[in-house]
This record gives structure tokens, sequence and C-alpha cells, in this order.
């Protein structure tokens, strides 16, 4: 089928759809980017859709693996967000980091291609991760810099203070979880005016914990989450590295069993 419009998702678990689960989606996720491209075909049958993203890639893995294959789609509107996975690292040269990506997003943009970046996260609020805040907010200026000369749009994940809310987020604290997806969906879809039809679910209260119950959760969520991740880490193994890409081609998946929301 041929489609007048092409949307190419790329990226890592986040654009994948990491802690959005859907047992009738390709890898077992659906996400914020599956949610977007069913809002723009819902509007407009002549979109197509192809989701390049796979967990655990590094930025320097998503611009080899995937922007051949994104610029061969010819795509008129692309979403990419890469570096998270660098910047958890213990070591990363943010400067060279940008300068690989600035490569990637011109490649990008010389299609002709609508390009959307993301900035990252604010994890002020992460006992573990808030170390990496410094460099996130280094990676977020120069990003600004790489949108302003490369003409693309930025969805500001760094400014959205609802994420403040661990509700939005998996149980692993480190992806969102389904409500943070289409709270996702809808600041990518705003950033487009685009209409659609995404509705936030009610957040569940989460009781205050006593410090000892805070003190057991935290320890239980080091021992199923953090542990395995630093583990996979050491090992230099990731949790894609067995994993394909959820739609490499354009097409307009089937997602009549998932309410629209």
């Amino acid at each position: 089928m041929d489609f007048s419009q092409r949307y190419v998702a790329l990226g890592d678990s986040f654009t994948e759809g990491v802690g959005d689960p859907d047992p009738g989606s390709p890898n077992g996720v659906r996400g914020w980017a599956d949610r977007v491209a069913q809002q723009l075909i819902l509007a407009d049958s002549s979109w197509g859709y192809a989701n390049l993203a796979i967990r655990g890639k590094r930025m320097r893995q998503i611009l080899e693996e995937q922007i051949d294959d994104a610029v061969l789609l010819q795509p008129t509107l692309v979403t990419i967000y890469a570096g998270a996975n660098d910047i958890l690292r213990p070591r990363v040269d943010i400067d060279a980091l940008m300068e690989h990506y600035d490569a990637g997003i011109a490649r990008l943009a010389a299609t002709g291609a609508a390009v959307l970046v993301f900035t990252g996260f604010d994890s002020s609020a992460s006992a573990v991760f808030a170390k990496t805040r410094g460099r996130t907010a280094v990676y977020n200026e120069l990003l600004r810099e790489i949108a302003d000369h490369r003409g693309a749009d930025i969805v500001d994940y760094w400014r959205m203070r609802e994420f403040r809310n661990w509700s939005y987020w998996d149980a692993d604290r480190m992806h969102m979880a389904t409500a943070g997806h289409l709270l996702m969906a809808r600041k990518v879809l705003e950033t487009l005016k685009a209409s659609h039809s995404v509705d936030l679910p009610e957040l569940d209260a989460r009781p205050a914990l006593t410090r000892l119950n805070q003190l057991r959760a935290d320890a239980q969520w080091a021992r199923d989450y953090l542990s395995p991740w630093v583990g996979r880490r050491l090992r230099g193994v990731s949790s894609g590295d067995n994993l394909t890409a959820k739609y490499p081609a354009l097409s307009q998946p089937d997602w009549s069993g998932a309410p629209v929301r």
C-alpha cells in the first residue's frame, strides 16, 4: 500500500514503548509512538507508520542501525530520541555524542521530513539517577542548538512537570507506565498541532509510606530492577539484543482490539 504521509519513529525503549504492556503488539509493548500513529491514521487514512526503535540501544547504534532504514522509507514525519542510555553510562563525552546526533538529525531533515526531537527528562527526583541531571542539562542545551540549526521541533520532556508524579512511571522507575505513554502521546500530538482523542486515566492515589516501608520498597526495587540492569551493563548485554523492530515497514497496524485513548 502506498502512503502519501509516512511517520517513522526511531530510538530506544522510550519510543519502542517499554512500560506500556500489550500482549497483542510486537515485542509485547505498545507505547506513545504507536498511540500517536493511531491518532494520525484515525484522522487521515493516508498515513503509514513504521517504528524502528529497540530497547537498550545507545546513540551510536540508533544512528548506525536506524537512520539508513528511516531514510529509505521516505518519511514525512520522524520522531527520534537517542542518548539516554549513553548518559547513564559511567563515562560519556556529551560534546562528541551530540556531534554525532547533529549529523544524524541533519540526514533526517535532508529528506524534507518534519523532525521531532526530545529533551531528556529531569531526573532530580530520582535517588539513583539524579546524579545524571547535569549531563542531561548539557545534552538538552546542545540539542536546542541542533534543533534550531536543523529546523527540528522539540518535545520538551525536561519541562513536563507532570512526570514528577510517580504514578506515571512503571514499577522499574526507569520507564513510563501506560499512563505516562498516554500523556506523552498527547504532548507529541499537541506539538504536531494534530487533533486527537487521547484520554488520560485517573491516577491511583499512592499512600505515603513510612520511612521503614519506603526503605523496604527501595530494597525490593533494587533487587528486582536495579541489580539486573547493572548486571546487564557489566556483562555488556542489552535487553534488546534478541529483539527486532516492532514495525520495520510502513503499515497501518491493527489496533482494533485496543481502546482508542
